[in-house]
C-alpha cells in the first residue's frame, strides 16, 4: 500500500460479496479496503471514530442495505445522511439493477457513481477510480418502460403469497401488542416478524408486479402498511358508540402524497427520519404520545405534507416576507386546521347513544385553546418559512449562514421538525378534552398501554403538569438562559435539544410568578459560588478540628488508658509472683 493508495468504507450486509470483493480488489496496490461494516448504524459509527485520524477517501455502498431485516435507515436514507454530513466524500453504488427508481433518487442527493453487481472486477475498479478523481460513474440506468405483463397465474401466485404474509402478520402484531408477554416470548414474536417482513420482501423481489417495479414506501423497507379508518374493520362493533369515517378517508391523502420532495432538503430528511422509530425519549410528556405507532408517524406525515402545501401556496400568492410576520397566528392556525381535518377525515362521525356528532366540528372549537398554549409557542416559525420560501439565511450562535450552507439546512431540519410535531400535538390536544374516554376513538387511535381511563387520566394529568410547569418554572427559565427547547427526530426516537437565541425582549416582558423565577435564578447563580466557598471553608475547618484537635486528643487519651491498664496488669502479675515466691 501506497501513500497515494484509495481508502475505501465497503458498506454492505452480504459476507460473502464483501469477502468476495475485498479479494479481488487485493490485486490492485492503489485501492485498498480500510474497513467493512454491514449496517448504516455501524458505518455512522466508524465515520464517527475514524475521520480525521485516518482519511476515507470513498465509500463502496449497496443501496439495499437493511431491507432485508427491516431496518430503518436503508441504503438511500444513508445515503442522503452522508451527503449531509460528509458531502465531499464520494460514494459508489454497488447495488443490484433492480429499483431503477431508487438509482434515480440516489443520484439525485449528489452520489456520485453506479456500478451493477456481478459486473466484471476491472469495470468496479475503474468505477472507483474515476469516481476518486472526482468524476461521475454512471452505468446505464436500468428503465422498466415497455415491460411485458406477466402471466395471470404469476399474479395470483404473487397476491396469494402476499396475503398469506399479511395474515400471519397481523397475528404476529396482535401477540406483540400484549403487555403480559414474557421475555422469551417477545424474543419468539420478533424474530417471527422479521421473518415475515423478510419473506414479504422476497416476494416482492422475485415476483415483481406488472411494471417490473417493486412497489416500496417511503422508506424503501418492508414497513407494514399504515391502518385507516375502516367500517368494514374486523373489530366488533360498538352498537351504542361507534366512529363512522368518512367513505373517502382512505383517499384523503392522494393529493398529499403526491407531493415530492426535493432531495437534501429539510423536508426530505424529516421525511426519512419519520420511518425511523418515534417513541419518546424525553422527560416532558407529548401528546401524541397516547397514540399508536403507526397513527403517530400518519399523524407526523400528514402535518409535513400540509406544511409543504402551504409552502406552495405562499409561493404562488406571492407573499413577502413582511406579511409573513404578520400572518404568522394565521398561517400556524392554517396547518393546524387542514392537517387536524385531513388526519381524522372531513365526515367523520360519532354515534353516542341516539346523537351522531361531527368529530371534526367538534375538535376544531378548541382552536384557541390549542392556539394559546401551542401554536403561538412555536419557536422562529417566520425565520423558517424565510428560510424555505426565500432562501432567507439562518442565525445560528449569532452568526448567518446561507440558505443552503450544511449549517443552515441542519437547523432549518430542526425547526422543522419542532414545528410539525408541535403542530401534532396540537391536534391531539382537543382528541383528549373532548373524547378521551370513547371507546371506538380508544380502539383506533390509542396505544393499548394507555387504554384504561386510569392511565387515560393519568396521561392527562402528566400533561396538564407539564403545561403548568413549562408556563411558570421552565419557560421562564429558558428565556433567562437566552435559549428554545426544540422537540426533533433522532434514528432512535424524538429527543430535546436546545439552541441559542437572544430573549431579551421577553425577559423584560416577564411579569409576576415568571420573574421571580428569573430573579431566584439569578440570586442562586450570584450566591450559589459564595456559600459554595464559605461551606467548603468551614467544612475544611470542621474536618480539621476533628481530625487534628479531637482526634489527636482523644487518641492520646486512649493511650494513656492502655498503658494505664498495662501497668496495672504488670504490677499484678508480678505482684502474684513475688508472693509465690515467699
Amino acid at each position: 500500500m501506497t501513500n497515494q493508495s484509495t481508502q475505501i468504507l465497503l458498506i454492505d450486509d452480504d459476507p460473502i460479496f464483501r469477502l468476495g470483493l475485498v479479494t479481488a480488489l487485493e490485486a490492485f496496490a492503489d485501492l485498498d479496503i480500510m474497513a467493512e461494516v454491514d449496517t448504516a448504524t455501524a458505518a455512522l459509527e466508524r465515520l464517527t471514530t475514524v475521520l480525521p485520524q485516518e482519511q476515507v477517501n470513498l465509500i463502496i455502498l449497496d443501496l439495499a442495505l437493511g431491507r432485508s431485516l427491516g431496518s430503518p435507515l436503508t441504503g438511500l436514507s444513508l445515503c442522503q445522511q452522508l451527503k449531509t454530513d460528509y458531502p465531499n466524500l464520494p460514494i459508489l453504488l454497488l447495488t443490484a439493477p433492480s429499483e431503477p427508481n431508487q438509482l434515480t433518487a440516489a443520484k439525485g442527493l449528489g452520489v456520485e457513481g453506479y456500478c451493477a453487481k456481478g459486473c466484471a472486477i476491472n469495470l468496479i475498479v475503474e468505477a472507483i477510480r474515476q469516481v476518486k478523481a472526482g468524476e461521475s460513474y454512471w452505468q446505464m440506468l436500468p428503465t422498466p418502460a415497455n415491460s411485458l405483463p406477466p402471466p395471470r397465474w404469476h399474479t395470483q401466485l404473487r397476491q396469494s403469497g402476499l396475503q398469506q404474509i399479511e395474515a400471519a402478520l397481523k397475528q404476529v402484531t396482535a401477540q406483540l401488542q400484549q403487555g403480559n408477554l414474557s421475555r422469551l416470548d417477545w424474543l419468539f414474536w420478533t424474530g417471527r416478524r422479521r421473518e415475515l417482513l423478510t419473506a414479504r420482501w422476497l416476494v416482492n423481489q422475485l415476483l415483481p408486479t406488472d411494471s417490473g417495479l417493486v412497489p416500496t414506501n417511503n422508506s424503501n423497507s418492508p414497513a407494514e402498511p399504515l391502518p385507516r379508518l375502516n367500517p368494514s374493520s374486523s373489530r366488533p362493533p360498538v352498537p351504542q358508540n361507534r366512529l363512522r369515517p368518512s367513505p373517502t378517508s382512505a383517499l384523503s391523502k392522494t393529493s398529499s402524497e403526491a407531493l415530492q420532495f426535493q432531495p437534501s432538503t429539510p423536508q426530505a430528511m424529516t421525511l426519512t427520519k419519520l420511518d425511523s422509530s418515534l417513541a419518546n425519549l424525553t422527560n416532558t410528556p407529548l401528546e401524541i404520545d397516547i397514540l399508536q405507532v403507526e397513527r403517530r408517524r400518519e399523524l407526523l406525515r400528514t402535518v409535513l405534507y400540509k406544511f409543504e402545501e402551504m409552502l406552495e401556496a405562499l409561493r404562488f400568492s406571492q407573499v413577502t416576507m413582511e406579511q409573513l410576520t404578520q400572518k404568522r397566528s394565521r398561517l400556524l392556525h392554517d396547518l393546524w386546521q387542514v392537517s387536524l381535518t385531513d388526519f381524522f377525515g372531513q365526515y367523520s362521525t360519532l354515534v353516542i347513544g341516539n346523537q351522531t356528532i361531527e368529530m371534526v366540528d367538534i375538535l376544531r372549537q378548541d382552536r384557541d385553546v390549542v392556539q394559546t398554549a401551542i401554536l403561538d409557542k412555536i419557536p422562529l416559525v417566520i425565520e423558517l418559512l424565510g428560510n424555505c420560501l426565500f432562501e432567507a439565511p439562518l442565525m445560528i450562535d449569532n452568526v448567518s449562514y446561507p440558505a443552503h450552507t450544511p449549517e443552515a439546512m441542519a437547523r432549518a431540519e430542526l425547526l422543522l421538525q419542532n414545528l410539525i410535531i408541535q403542530v401534532a400535538n396540537g391536534i391531539i390536544q382537543p382528541l383528549l378534552n373532548e373524547f378521551s374516554d370513547i371507546e371506538i376513538v380508544k380502539h383506533n387511535f390509542y396505544d393499548k398501554r394507555l387504554m384504561s381511563s386510569r392511565e387515560i387520566t393519568r396521561f392527562r394529568n402528566n400533561l396538564s403538569w407539564k403545561y403548568r410547569r413549562n408556563q411558570y418554572i421552565d419557560e421562564p427559565q429558558a428565556i433567562f438562559e437566552s435559549r428554545y427547547d426544540l422537540f426533533v427526530l433522532s434514528e432512535i426516537g424524538i429527543k430535546k435539544v436546545a439552541i441559542y437565541s437572544p430573549r431579551r425582549q421577553e425577559l423584560e416582558q416577564l411579569q409576576g410568578t415568571q420573574l421571580a423565577v428569573t430573579i431566584a435564578y439569578e440570586f442562586r447563580d450570584a450566591i450559589a459560588p459564595r456559600l459554595r466557598g464559605t461551606v467548603g471553608w468551614v467544612g475544611k475547618g470542621v474536618v480539621y478540628v476533628l481530625t487534628q484537635v479531637l482526634g489527636r486528643g482523644i487518641g492520646l487519651i486512649l493511650r494513656g488508658v492502655i498503658q494505664g491498664v498495662g501497668s496495672a496488669w504488670q504490677d499484678t502479675w508480678f505482684g502474684k509472683n513475688g508472693e509465690r515466691g515467699k
